[in-house]
């Protein structure tokens, strides 16, 4: 309340005679109980909802590195038929980014077949490319071994692979 001087009284900040009365004391913040409640609830959330988040991150990887693999080969389909042959083994991929020096030399390279750098798979490590492939000998085997770096295994740990 404002008296007539224009200023606020004692009693508009809840002071009557200079006692603060219980009712009108407002607590701001948390209590102890309240902050572990939230704690507690929030951790049975993130228990719940962690396996279904992190189950699809595998299978995400495998699509991921299926498409760069389909991508790959159509880059190397173009490669061939500027060139009558695929890079060697020795040239690797980035015989698609740049024209590669070392034999067997392009005759027509008009590269760059991919825009940007040759890419690592999802588990970053480096694709598998041979050329004349072992399961095809008259063009490529490209592949990635999957989240345990070795050839072979199953699940998430399985190779994949151009050819199939």
């Amino acid at each position: 309340m404002r008296n007539s001087a224009g200023g606020f009284t004692a009693s508009s900040f809840g002071l009557t005679g200079g006692k603060v009365r219980r009712e009108e004391i407002t607590k701001h913040g948390f209590t102890l109980i309240e902050i572990m409640v939230v704690i507690l609830v929030l951790g049975m959330l993130a228990a719940l909802v962690a396996p279904n988040v992190f189950r699809n991150v595998g299978s995400a990887k495998e699509a991921t590195t299926r498409s760069q693999i389909e991508l790959f080969g159509a880059a190397l389909d173009a490669y061939r038929l500027d060139n009558d042959m695929y890079p060697a083994t020795g040239q690797g991929l980035e015989a698609l980014r740049r024209e590669p020096l070392s034999q067997p030399r392009p005759r027509d390279w008009r590269g760059p077949y991919i825009r940007k750098e040759v890419p690592l798979d999802p588990w970053n490590r480096p694709y598998v490319f041979r050329s004349p492939g072992a399961a095809n000998p008259w063009s490529y085997d490209l592949s990635s071994y999957g989240r345990d770096g070795q050839e072979g295994g199953e699940g998430e740990d399985a190779d994949i692979l151009s050819w199939q």
